[in-house]
């Protein structure tokens, strides 16, 4: 494995069942995660992302391949590499009888932290539970409920943390206040790898992102780079006068009419210029007032690469 990468996953493999009705969920990927990176792992349901993360967590066993976190083989060195990572789950599987203060203390005490070198105060407080720090967490929201998993992610102090769909059922402010202590982790050097199907999210906070389609990986850039690769724009215009309808003179041209009144003309962006639709337009005996341009964004993106039609459509260009 290489020094610098907190994550290394070569032809990763796995299938379930056998025979007639085995299913490969993960078709022999190769991905890696370097120290320090916010990484977006982005796919619809059934891709293979759980598959991959519960392999790296160490409670599914993989078909073929390696597998790896911060240098620590996940066959070979598999507790060195349990202890590497702190996974957020998707599903609520959480003990309704402790409080959140004793399940971090358990989960810390499974993991072998010290009593001194524990976090749990500041942990609570990270994830918005201070006040429902002795609380029973059979009387947590689900919010609540998945702000807790996140917090036990965290307590063994792990290099790397695995985030699946940590913020689904949280409020907005909470979600605010969570992401703003994820980021003060990922600054101090952890390794976040997150899965979400909120896509602002990962828009926001990813610097790479891998997505992941029918167990492979079908793209893997930075979000900018990801986003280019639909080579569309789209101009939408204030005309002088209230329209109903395209013009004639623009017929053949992929515009439309809005319902109130704008004019919108997409675009490929490697085969014209603004210059050259504005022409178009002027032509038409159109007198702009005002415009604005709009690129496609990490969903547009996410869409074509996971769809059918969206994926031959790329490929096309």
């Amino acid at each position: 494995m290489t020094p610098d990468l907190a994550i290394d996953i070569r032809a990763l493999r796995k299938t379930y069942g056998k025979g007639a009705s085995a299913k490969e969920a993960l078709k022999g990927i190769d991905l890696d995660v370097r120290r320090g990176a916010f990484f977006g792992l982005l796919g619809p349901n059934g891709a293979g992302k759980s598959t991959l993360i519960n392999i790296l967590a160490g409670l599914v066993i993989k078909s073929g391949g390696s597998a790896a976190i911060w240098d620590w083989d996940t066959d070979s060195h598999s507790r060195e590499a349990k202890r590497a990572i702190g996974v957020v789950p998707q599903e609520l599987n959480i003990d309704p009888f402790f409080s959140p203060r004793e399940a971090l203390e358990l989960q810390a005490g499974l993991y072998g932290v010290r009593k001194r070198d524990r976090r749990t105060d500041e942990i609570l407080e990270a994830v918005g539970l201070t006040d429902k720090a002795d609380a029973y967490t059979r009387s947590l929201s689900g919010g609540m409920r998945r702000r807790l998993l996140v917090a036990k992610a965290m307590v063994h102090n792990p290099p790397v943390i695995v985030l699946d769909e940590p913020t689904a059922g949280v409020d907005v402010e909470l979600r605010r206040s969570f992401w703003s202590y994820i980021r003060r982790l990922n600054d101090e050097g952890v390794t976040i790898l997150l899965t979400t199907h909120y896509l602002e999210e990962a828009e926001r906070f990813c610097d790479e992102i891998a997505i992941i389609n029918h167990g492979e990986v079908v793209a893997r850039d930075t979000t900018e780079g990801l986003k280019k690769r639909l080579d569309h724009k789209t101009l939408t215009l204030r005309t002088d006068t209230h329209l109903t309808e395209v013009p004639e003179a623009l017929v053949g041209l992929d515009c439309w009419v809005t319902v109130g009144g704008r004019l919108q003309i997409r675009y490929r962006a490697s085969e014209a210029q603004l210059e050259d639709v504005l022409a178009r337009v002027r032509l038409a005996g159109l007198t702009i007032a005002d415009l604005s341009t709009t690129e496609g964004d990490l969903e547009d993106v996410f869409v074509a690469l996971t769809s059918e039609s969206g994926s031959e459509a790329m490929a096309a260009q």
